[in-house]
């Protein structure tokens, strides 16, 4: 039943594929220097959902040898993205993307398959804190930071305030670690793009060295929208909180999400969501270093000088692209990452990035559904992922959860968080 679903819903794209994907080992198109076919668009679309159930009761992800995962909180509301407080307390952003009005036959198609993969939910619209005051890797204290926001997503702490990445704006209000509820009004600092149809919601952000960085991404798949659509769109932005002043840091990003420092180098980092609908291994997902200056090439080009053949003219090819620097897969849909400075999970994740892949919707086989692990040495990527956490598709092919947020805890666990399992888990060395 769920196969014919599948072909109607993509009958009615129009976009269409004929035929399947042909079946291929997961680990295509990965690492520094990835092997890449040509695009193959077809008639209709794979569309390849796994039906969002969450946990039955008892169970939780499967953690890799050595690891052990529990749940840090549990009955939270879409918990998307995580930030930890200095004192070890714990934010959580509760949030989905607003209603927005359906447009044609393909909007409503779009609309059905996200209520299918678990991201048609209403947003809880805030921030929520977790408190594990014993220690003992469960959070006992649950409490309402502050709500009445607009998709919250990215935060940071910075300069005695709070700030939030919503969907339309950069906001922040006063806080101190230590605070369970926040009662000021938030205050804007610059607006951030969210015109309709606000194709991906998500704002990301990181505090680095006195600026703030914002991640945005397209509102579009190829640029299909049209050029006025994706003003400031597909980029991370640099904002000077003090002078209430954006620039545009990088461009060329379909959609970074996960914004992170690499602590060796202290340069900023970033995970992106790539395009679809040119084949089951196109066009690989990234972890890439974000470079003042620089274009990546979306919507034109991509991974370095490889064109779309489905972008129009309007949208030009930078003079000098730069190519992404480590591949994670096609259609993995990466969202978190952070590095390990911290953790305390063993030898095998002392250096390098962990990314919550939050997985397909268009690939056969599924990829993404996990946590990974990406060694790094000199600052750079040093081998292929390796899988931390899994165990969120079930055999029926049915996602229990997803995993978006990552973040490493005050003690040195891994904080991941599932926003179809509604849990935030915590994954610690075996034993400890």
């Amino acid at each position: 039943m769920r196969t014919t679903k599948s072909v109607v819903l993509a009958a009615l794209l129009g976009l269409g594929a004929c035929g399947a994907d042909v079946p291929v080992a997961p680990q295509v198109g990965v690492g520094s220097d990835p092997a890449l076919p040509a695009p193959r668009q077809t008639f209709l679309p794979t569309l390849n959902i796994a039906p969002a159930t969450g946990w039955p009761q008892g169970e939780a992800p499967t953690a890799a040898a050595g690891l052990e995962v529990r749940a840090f909180a549990g009955g939270l509301d879409h918990p998307r993205w995580l930030h930890v407080l200095p004192n070890g307390d714990v934010l959580v952003a509760e949030s989905n993307k607003q209603p927005a009005p359906t447009k044609g036959i393909r909007g409503f198609v779009e609309k059905q398959v996200m209520r299918v993969a678990g991201a048609e939910a209403p947003s809880a619209d805030r921030i929520r804190l977790l408190r594990d005051a014993d220690g003992d890797g469960v959070a006992e204290i649950s409490a309402v930071l502050i709500d009445g926001l607009t998709s919250p997503f990215g935060m940071a702490l910075m300069g005695g305030h709070l700030y939030i990445a919503d969907t339309d704006a950069l906001l922040r209000v006063p806080f101190t670690p230590g605070q369970t509820r926040v009662t000021a009004a938030p205050e804007e600092v610059v607006a951030l793009p969210a015109q309709p149809p606000n194709r991906h919601w998500t704002k990301g952000l990181l505090a680095q060295d006195g600026a703030l960085f914002v991640s945005v991404g397209s509102n579009s798949d190829h640029g299909e929208n049209g050029v006025t659509a994706e003003e400031g769109r597909a980029a991370v932005w640099r904002v000077d909180p003090a002078a209430g002043a954006a620039e545009i840091f990088a461009r060329g990003l379909r959609n970074p999400v996960g914004l992170a420092t690499e602590p060796e180098t202290g340069a900023l980092w970033t995970v992106v969501n790539e395009r679809d609908e040119l084949g089951p291994n196109l066009v690989p997902d990234y972890l890439t270093r974000v470079v003042a200056g620089a274009d990546y090439g979306w919507p034109a080009i991509y991974y370095g000088d490889r064109r779309d053949p489905r972008v129009e003219a309007g949208f030009e090819a930078p003079a000098e692209p730069r190519r992404p620097d480590f591949a994670l897969g096609s259609h993995v849909a990466p969202l978190g990452l952070d590095f390990a400075d911290g953790a305390r999970l063993g030898p095998a994740y002392a250096k390098g990035a962990f990314i919550g892949e939050h997985g397909s919707w268009n690939r056969t086989p599924p990829s993404g559904y996990r946590v990974v692990f990406v060694p790094f040495a000199g600052g750079q990527p040093d081998g292929p992922p390796r899988t931390l956490l899994d165990g969120f598709v079930d055999a029926r092919g049915l996602a229990r959860g997803r995993p978006v947020g990552v973040a490493v805890a005050g003690d040195g666990a891994l904080l991941v968080a599932d926003d179809v399992g509604n849990a935030v888990w915590r994954v610690s060395r075996s034993g400890r």
